[in-house]
């Protein structure tokens, strides 16, 4: 039984309609369909994405950044709502509604998180979390791992982590935040002697200190620079991730929106100035999902309060929207 979690709110998915009949008009809004994870059993047999919202802020608190993050999974919703549906009948779209977080609770929802995770993997789903702070990965990799671990193999996970910080800082008084998830990852690996496979992307010198740069190094995190990601290196970057990805058995790939430059996020909890452009970041997303190994994704830190003309929102929506097109081979 998954505790602390409610089923996706119907209204929230709203836009406009072309015409109720023609699936070639449709947008979002009029192909998704809802589920309970608590109660929905049956494996699905077309293509199917599921959206599982985190609906947590205590992870940023804890990391003395700006909070707004639990208020995200239903305002990236009402972006994605009238998105256009580029797809056929083949691919199916559900909101399994969201994770909250009670008393402050962060590691109960995380593992309430890594439940609903398993859970829609289990049902032949790919998860889409919509975060709440970057805290969100820990359970998102948990659920993928257990999810592993119950089909009786031990294959590999690759992280890929498009991120202006490694959030590798040390767990204080056994509490957990937004700025160590990837090194309680590497904990939980060396206890289950699993392997620790981290790529890092955007991040920036100034946002990690000289400490942090050593824990990477320590851990054989790989990482590119933010100031190195750019047009005319793509195809270096492209072949280092062929690389990390040929290595794993499965990737999991994580945003934390506080990638980009604040002239296209301004609604995250650390905005950066000198981030990196959405263009050349989306290009490099797609590429890591035309790989045919990515078995989860997340999105995470857009603060709505934060977030002028919704363009955090609209940009982590099309993000999505380019994501699933991928995966379902529509490179449209």
């Amino acid at each position: 039984m998954i505790k602390n979690y409610k089923i996706a709110d119907k209204s929230i998915w709203q836009g406009r309609v072309d015409d109720p009949n023609d699936l070639a008009s449709f947008r979002w809004h009029q192909v998704i369909k809802y589920i309970d994870l608590n109660e929905f059993k049956n494996i699905a047999i077309k293509t199917a994405y599921c959206f599982i919202g985190f609906e947590c802020n205590e992870g940023v608190l804890r990391n003395h950044g700006r909070p707004g993050a639990a208020k995200a999974p239903d305002y990236l919703r009402k972006e994605m709502g009238n998105l256009a549906w580029n797809n056929d009948l083949n691919i199916e779209l559900y909101d399994a509604g969201n994770i909250f977080c009670v008393d402050k609770d962060l590691e109960c929802a995380q593992n309430n998180l890594a439940k609903a995770v398993e859970k829609i993997l289990s049902l032949n789903m790919f998860p889409v979390v919509l975060g709440g702070g970057h805290d969100v990965a820990f359970g998102n990799f948990k659920g993928i791992k257990n999810r592993i671990i119950k089909k009786n193999n031990n294959k590999s996970i690759g992280i890929i982590n498009f991120d202006a910080h490694f959030d590798l800082r040390p767990v204080q008084n056994k509490k957990g935040s937004s700025g160590t998830m990837f090194l309680q990852i590497a904990n939980l690996c060396k206890q289950e002697n699993r392997a620790f496979n981290y790529y890092c992307l955007g991040i920036q010198t100034y946002a990690n200190t000289k400490r942090l740069f050593q824990t990477a190094k320590e851990l054989n995190v790989r990482y590119e620079l933010a100031k190195n990601i750019r047009e005319n290196n793509l195809s270096k970057i492209k072949n280092n991730l062929n690389t990390f990805i040929a290595e794993n058995d499965f990737i999991y790939m994580t945003v934390c929106t506080d990638v980009f430059s604040a002239a296209y996020a301004p609604g995250v909890s650390a905005p950066q100035p000198f981030g990196l452009l959405p263009e050349i970041t989306l290009d490099l997303i797609k590429h890591v999902a035309d790989s045919g190994k990515l078995i989860s994704f997340d999105i995470a830190e857009i603060a709505p309060r934060f977030d002028e003309d919704k363009r955090t929102a609209k940009l982590g929506a099309i993000i999505i929207y380019a994501l699933i097109n991928i995966l379902s081979g529509n490179k449209i």
